[in-house]
C-alpha cells in the first residue's frame, strides 16, 4: 500500500471517528457542560460585587449573544469534532504508512493498530492525566496562556517520547526479542513522562464546583477522547487490513497463474 492510499483511508476513518466523537460528546459530555455553566451563572448571581466573576459572566453573556448555546452544542460541536477527527486520521495514517514493514514482522494491519494505540496513549491519555479538562471559563483569564502552553508543551513532549520509545524498541528488537524490546520502550517512555510531569507545574484553578460535577465532566471528556481514537483505530485498521488482504489475494492469483 502506498502512503497516498493510507492517507485516503485515514481521512475517511477520521471523518467517521469525528462523527462518532460528536455523538458521544453530545450525549455524554454536553450535559456536564450545561451543568457547569449553570453553576457558574449561579455563582455569579450570588456574588454580583465580585469583579472577576462579573467580568467572566459579562464575557459569557456576550458569547451567548453572538452564538447561542444550542448552536454551540450542535453545529459547533460537530464541526470541531469532525475536523479534529480528520486531522488525527490523516496524521495516524501517515504514521502507519511509515511504520508498515518497520515494526518487526507485524503486518500492515497490526502496524496500524499499534500506531493508533500509541497515538491514543501519547496524545490523549497521558496529557489528560497531567492536565485534565476543566469546565468552561474555569480559572483566571490572566493565566490562560500559561495553562494552554503547559498543556500543549506536555502534549508535544509526550508525543516525542512515544516516538523515541518506538524507535528504541525497534532497535532493541534483534537483540532482546519482541517482548523485552516492547517493555524497554514502554519503560523509557514512562520514565520521560513521569519525570516531565513531576517537573512541570500543575495548574489547578478549579473552584466552586462540587466534586461530582467536576468528576463527571472529566470522565465525559476522556470518554469522548477514547471513543474518537477507538473508532479511528478500528476503522483505519479495518480498511488497511481489507486492502492488504486484497493485495495478498491478487499476488496469490498471479503466482498461481504463473505456474500454469
Amino acid at each position: 500500500m502506498t502512503p497516498r492510499t493510507f492517507l485516503v483511508h485515514g481521512l475517511l476513518a477520521g471523518l467517521i471517528a469525528g462523527f462518532a466523537a460528536f455523538l458521544v460528546s453530545y450525549v455524554v459530555a454536553e450535559p456536564q457542560v450545561d451543568a457547569a455553566i449553570a453553576l457558574e451563572e449561579a455563582g455569579a448571581a450570588e456574588h454580583p460585587h465580585d469583579n472577576a466573576t462579573a467580568e467572566q459572566s459579562h464575557s459569557h453573556d456576550e458569547e451567548e449573544a453572538e452564538v447561542s448555546r444550542g448552536t454551540q452544542s450542535t453545529g459547533g460541536l460537530a464541526l470541531g469534532t469532525i475536523l479534529v477527527g480528520i486531522v488525527l486520521g490523516g496524521a495516524t495514517a501517515l504514521a502507519a504508512a511509515f511504520a508498515a514493514g518497520r515494526l518487526g514482522s507485524l503486518s500492515a494491519r497490526a502496524s496500524t493498530a499499534v500506531v493508533a494505540a500509541v497515538g491514543f496513549v501519547a496524545t490523549a491519555l497521558v496529557p489528560f492525566l497531567k492536565y485534565p479538562a476543566t469546565p468552561p471559563a474555569v480559572g483566571s483569564g490572566d493565566t490562560i496562556n500559561e495553562r494552554t502552553t503547559l498543556y500543549f508543551g506536555f502534549w508535544a513532549l509526550s508525543l516525542a517520547a512515544a516516538i523515541g520509545a518506538v524507535v528504541l524498541a525497534r532497535r532493541l528488537l534483534p537483540q532482546l526479542g519482541a517482548y523485552s524490546a516492547v517493555l524497554a520502550g514502554a519503560g523509557a517512555y514512562l520514565v520521560v513522562v513521569v519525570v516531565a510531569g513531576a517537573l512541570l507545574p500543575t495548574v489547578n484553578e478549579v473552584g466552586g464546583f462540587p466534586a461530582d460535577t467536576l468528576w463527571y465532566f472529566r470522565i465525559s471528556s476522556i470518554t469522548t477522547l477514547a471513543a474518537t481514537w477507538a473508532v479511528l483505530g478500528a476503522v483505519l485498521t479495518g480498511l488497511v487490513g481489507r486492502d492488504a488482504d486484497r493485495a495478498a489475494e491478487r499476488l496469490r492469483r498471479q503466482e498461481l497463474a504463473a505456474t500454469l
